[in-house]
């Protein structure tokens, strides 16, 4: 799809807890700690009707399978419009696109777009782009510096957020999503239709876990209240700013959940 600004209206991000339940009978009394202090994370907003998304999602799968970065897909709704619905699609994911570009000053919103540690975007299909971005906001201040770690335990994940690493950081939000790591889409309908596309590291459930402010904190968060269908992952981020004014990533962690 080519490159635009998108106009379509788009909903506030919400905290609602979505629907939907998976038997956790297999990871009760299971203990495993996630990996500590990636350099990034990645997030696309791509879409089932955007013919230009598919290299960009192949990029988004490589990356994911790198454990340096966090690498989340989160396809958006805007295209809706045109007559058939993405089924992976949320609102909040464009209304998360949005705010970012407000907080930039611009008005770049578009598929696929790269947006690298909470602050810079690139074209999603453009890898060599999207590597530049990591090693330029990895140097900005603040930016990851804070150790964060996420281990399961029976029926809950333990968050822990240490202090940060740069005195001059002192507060952010903390948000935990369960993701699917691979959904292959049979596409139907629109630019890419008779394709079948495996989308990676979908974002299915967001939760604000609570608000960081500086020192080091913990938080346990009921399994049940992120899994739905098809979720075997969980990553958790703390983020300067606000989900209507989202700022830099300051630290965050992945977890399996199989």
């Amino acid at each position: 799809m080519t490159t635009m600004t998108a106009t379509h209206p788009i909903s506030r991000w919400s905290g609602a807890l979505w629907s939907g339940a998976l038997g956790i009978c297999a990871i009760i009394a299971v203990i495993r700690p996630a990996e500590a202090d990636p350099r990034a994370v990645v997030e696309l907003f791509t879409s089932q009707g955007c013919s230009s998304c598919p290299p960009a999602d192949q990029i988004i799968g490589d990356l994911s399978k790198d454990p340096s970065v966090i690498a989340l897909s989160m396809p958006i709704d805007y295209w809706d419009y045109l007559g058939w619905k993405d089924t992976l699609a949320d609102s909040r994911f464009s209304a998360r696109q949005r705010a970012y570009s407000r907080m930039r000053g611009d008005r770049e919103v578009y598929t696929p777009q790269v947006v690298v540690n909470g602050s810079t975007h690139v074209i999603g299909s453009d890898r060599a782009g999207i590597e530049s971005a990591i090693g330029k906001t990895d140097k900005g201040a603040g930016v990851m510096s804070v150790p964060v770690t996420m281990s399961l335990s029976g029926k809950q994940i333990n968050v822990s957020v240490d202090a940060s690493k740069e005195p001059t950081v002192s507060r952010g939000e903390v948000w935990i999503c369960s993701i699917a790591k691979s959904v292959p889409i049979a596409i139907t309908r629109g630019e890419n239709r008779g394709q079948q596309v495996t989308y990676h590291n979908v974002v299915r459930n967001l939760l604000k876990v609570g608000d960081w402010t500086g020192g080091p904190e913990s938080w346990t968060v009921p399994i049940e209240n992120l899994t739905r269908d098809g979720v075997d992952g969980a990553v958790v981020y703390v983020q300067d700013g606000s989900r209507e004014k989202p700022g830099p990533m300051l630290g965050a962690a992945y977890t399996s959940l199989h």
